[in-house]
């Protein structure tokens, strides 16, 4: 199993940098992880994430891209509901790259 080191505490995460354990997330291990990412948090960086653990905490799962922006664009308005809006936040798949921010399982679906 793979780990990696956030202020001094070892935590496991999968093959994919996904973390392991959910209850392991907090904001130094969401900005670790944005870091390996290549992604520099702002405050809409942050926005999404939230609502994403907020949707997690809800659902239990980790929506796919299609449902994060129609969810994203009912709660927080269109002009942050769509996909290049979030492209532009996490390049590497708002659903995919958020989540793993996010400290959230891989939505399924993702590749």
């Amino acid at each position: 199993m793979a780990s990696i080191e956030v202020n001094g505490k070892q935590l496991e995460v999968d093959e994919e940098g996904y973390l392991q354990n959910l209850e392991d997330w907090n904001m130094d291990v969401a900005n670790f992880l944005a870091e390996q990412e290549g992604v520099e948090m702002t405050d809409n960086h942050w926005e999404v994430v939230n609502f994403l653990r907020e949707y997690y905490e809800e659902y239990k799962i980790a929506p796919m891209i299609r449902i994060l922006t129609k969810a994203i664009g009912k709660k927080l308005g269109a002009d942050k509901g769509n996909t290049k809006y979030l492209y532009e936040l996490y390049p590497g798949g708002p659903a995919k790259q958020a989540c793993k921010i996010a400290g959230l399982p891989k939505p399924t679906g993702c590749v």
